[in-house]
């Protein structure tokens, strides 16, 4: 049965009640609510507990999509943790600095694809230093003037917030998406755009920030050339 996904319109949501609803094969606790976030569009999956009525604590490692329509979440339980059983009442609880901190670099990247806006070939959000590639056919990106434009967009305190357009919309308008090796999922009606006010649009389905403010300073620490036409820029927090 498909997962109640609470992050997606609440990404400050740091634990729900929740019930067992099947066990996969590798391990995995299917919940039929939860905060965790999936691994997927190169951020990582939630670490965190997931606790039960009667106290007993299970660590979980991270959280993966079970179907490709990316419906069902499967919690992955550290190595040697206590077993849950189908129908357990617990309660879903991520690791809430990890998670916020990933909320902030998500955010801040989609600031830097606004001041570079190339095709984005990959990426990752990490907690401390994340990174975009573009497909850029010239170097001679400036490090500095990167690091200065972004900043100036998180100091203007632009609001983020996300709505759902339907998949025929999404279609229509194909300059909407960004990335070339991942496609927003498509085939379940409707897909997440994010918004920063004024500044950038874009299907994703990650966890952001209320505003711009929210990042603080940031800093490009490396540029590097990767293949012919792409550019690797890693961002990090200052």
């Amino acid at each position: 049965m498909p997962t109640e996904c609470l992050f997606r319109d609440d990404s400050y949501l740091r634990s729900c009640d929740a019930r067992v609803v099947a066990l996969t094969e590798q391990g995995g606790v299917v919940l039929d609510r939860t905060v965790f976030y999936a691994t997927s569009g190169g951020q990582p999956g939630d670490t965190g507990t997931l606790t039960t009525s009667a106290g007993v604590a299970v660590p979980i490692a991270t959280a993966v999509y079970t179907d490709a329509a990316k419906s069902e979440i499967a919690h992955v339980p550290a190595p040697n943790s206590p077993a849950l059983k189908v129908g357990d009442a617990v309660t879903a609880a991520v690791d809430w600095d990890k998670r916020y901190a990933r909320m902030r670099m998500h955010t801040a990247l989609h600031l830097l694809s606004a001041v570079l806006p190339y095709a984005v070939t990959g990426g990752s959000v990490g907690e401390t230093e994340s990174r975009l590639d573009f497909d850029i056919p010239e170097a001679g990106l400036d490090k500095d003037d990167i690091t200065a434009k972004v900043n100036a967009m998180i100091g203007g305190n632009a609001a983020v917030s996300s709505r759902w357009i339907s998949d025929a919309e999404l279609e229509a308008n194909p300059g909407l998406i960004k990335t070339m090796s991942v496609k927003p999922p498509m085939g379940t009606g409707c897909v997440r755009l994010i918004e920063i006010a004024g500044l950038d649009l874009q299907p994703c389905g990650g966890t952001h920030v209320r505003s711009t403010a929210e990042i603080g300073k940031v800093q490009v620490t490396q540029i590097e050339k990767k293949g012919k036409q792409n550019r690797r820029v890693r961002l990090a927090l200052a």
